[in-house]
């Protein structure tokens, strides 16, 4: 098994580069297609990862990763599936693919809305609106009896 290779994002400029000692491969019987292969040939791929333990990530990397994976982890392990292939070796290597798109989407720093300021034009067209929406109700009235 070869090292993991995460392609430059942001959060990580340079990538990540996991060693392949770090990646847990488990093999099984797949239900995926493959006909009678199927019930023989264990071309289903478990590709597991530590977060907690891994070298490839900086403090803060850990921190926004093992955040934003959460709800898919189990304790600090991460764990990808893949049987969607007849053959073994294309399943790791969709395993592999996906494993880093969640690593490349999960290291990237969350967005911030910074507010920003309405133009003096838009204001004013506001409360032009609003006039003359008052205007409207106001001529719907009752006259007064005056």
């Amino acid at each position: 098994m070869e090292d993991l290779v995460v392609l430059p994002a942001p959060g990580a400029p340079r990538g990540l580069h996991i060693p392949a000692s770090e990646l847990v491969e488990q093999f099984s019987h797949s239900s995926g297609p493959g006909g009678q292969g199927v019930n023989t040939s264990d071309s289903r791929v478990q590709l597991s990862l530590d977060l907690a333990t891994t070298s490839a990530l900086d403090d803060a990397q850990r921190a926004r990763v093992l955040a934003a994976l959460a709800p898919r982890l189990a304790g600090t392990v991460l764990t990808v599936d893949s049987s969607e292939h007849r053959a073994q070796h294309r399943n790791r290597r969709a395993a592999r693919e996906r494993l880093a798109a969640l690593l490349r989407e999960a290291v990237a720093p969350p967005v911030v809305r910074r507010a920003t300021r309405r133009t003096a034009g838009s204001q004013r067209r506001r409360l032009q609106a609003k006039r003359e929406r008052a205007e409207t109700k106001q001529a719907r009235r009752r006259p007064s009896a005056d």
